[in-house]
């Protein structure tokens, strides 16, 4: 039998033990082939799907950064409001308040100087009032700047 290879393989597989391991086998590689086929007619499905996925994580990612540049111009819209910014502001327009207010004094001074003659009374008249206004600006701020410094202004957050 060891000696002629054909009839030991004639005995071997007629061995029911060998018979049941070759029919599992079988089954087992027809239900791989069977699991196989479904797969495959998912695949389109899973190609689509994963082109789906990755379109929504393109838009989300892309949503991600918009959202990111408008919050950085909310901040910057914001800050123009803020209480610094406003305190900033407060204090640059006091300083040029009392800029304008010196120059329009110097240019005044400077017009009724002996050598360009004399200024008549409406003239005089026009510059106190309008020197005046511009004073009583300025000292406003510089108020509202000292109640600030002091603390006497609040914010309302909302």
């Amino acid at each position: 039998m060891l000696n002629n290879p054909a009839y030991f393989q004639a005995v071997f597989h007629s061995v029911s033990c060998v018979k049941s391991l070759y029919q599992s086998q079988t089954e087992l590689g027809l239900a791989n082939e069977a699991i196989a086929r479904g797969n495959i007619s998912l695949q389109d499905r899973l190609y689509q799907l994963r082109s789906e996925t990755n379109d929504a994580f393109d838009e989300a990612k892309s949503l991600e950064a918009r959202w990111k540049e408008v919050e950085r111009e909310q901040r910057e819209v914001y800050q123009r409001f803020s209480p610094q910014f406003l305190l900033l502001r407060l204090r640059h327009a006091t300083t040029d308040q009392d800029n304008a207010s010196e120059a329009l004094a110097s240019s005044f001074v400077q017009a009724s100087s002996p050598s360009s003659g004399s200024n008549d009374a409406s003239d005089v008249d026009d510059f106190v009032k309008e020197f005046r206004e511009l004073r009583k600006i300025y000292h406003k701020r510089v108020m509202w700047g000292d109640r600030w410094a002091a603390g006497q202004v609040v914010w309302i957050e909302e």
